[in-house]
């Protein structure tokens, strides 16, 4: 089993906690993508769901599949949000934005009853920082002013596609810090005081379950 197709049933197994009827969270990603479909074919076949997109892809994909969309103002009741995740760690934190939508993801992860997590083995680690760097999403007035403040937690690289910066859907830059995470919760804290900083990449006990796709099926993996 590839990679994409360990991802595609990692989001089958997802559709197994959607309602019948109601809201749900849909993320950004290669592996959310292929939920997003999955949730089309139930709307197509008669279900009663409504999405709320966590980027401007996401919801660019959803009504191009013909899901019932809810505005990007919110507030929002959501059942469930399905999304995935650049890294897993064994108390469930996360690292996410790796797609540059991680603000928007958690105002949604935040406002979902349950959260659902969709990843590949490669995806998980004893250290978050380990298999990649965090990503932090700052102002671009003073974004330099930012760094310098970031350097104390780790190696901020400003992030760019080819020699394009990279902006976030809200127009903000990305720094991704690199180093290994001791403590997610101290870093989350003290880095999300820097002035200029929008939001972090760390989602600190939001995941109520983990599907793991792999060659050799998908796992679940429940908080106690």
């Amino acid at each position: 089993m590839t990679d994409e197709e360990a991802k595609r049933q990692a989001a089958v197994a997802a559709l197994a906690y959607l309602p019948d009827s109601g809201v749900v969270g849909l993320g950004t990603g290669s592996t959310s993508d292929y939920f997003t479909r999955e949730v089309a074919k139930l709307c197509q076949q008669g279900r009663k769901l409504v999405g709320v997109p966590t980027s401007k892809r996401t919801r660019a994909l959803a009504e191009s599949l013909g899901i019932p969309l809810l505005g990007d103002e919110g507030p929002w009741s959501i059942d469930v949000c399905v999304d995935g995740a650049d890294e897993v760690s064994p108390n469930f934190d996360l690292i996410k934005g790796g797609g540059a939508s991680h603000t928007r993801e958690k105002i949604v992860n935040a406002a979902a009853r349950f959260n659902v997590i969709l990843v590949d083995e490669s995806k998980l680690s004893n250290t978050l920082g380990t298999r990649c760097p965090l990503p932090v999403e700052v102002l671009q007035f003073g974004h330099a002013s930012t760094q310098s403040h970031l350097e104390r937690w780790g190696r901020p690289v400003l992030r760019k596609k080819g020699e394009q910066v990279v902006c976030t859907d809200s127009g903000n830059f990305v720094y991704d810090l690199h180093g290994q995470i001791k403590d997610p919760c101290e870093l989350n804290t003290r880095v999300a005081c820097i002035p200029g900083v929008v939001e972090t990449g760390l989602f600190l006990g939001r995941a109520n379950v983990v599907l793991v796709g792999s060659p050799n099926g998908c796992r679940e993996l429940a908080r106690p």
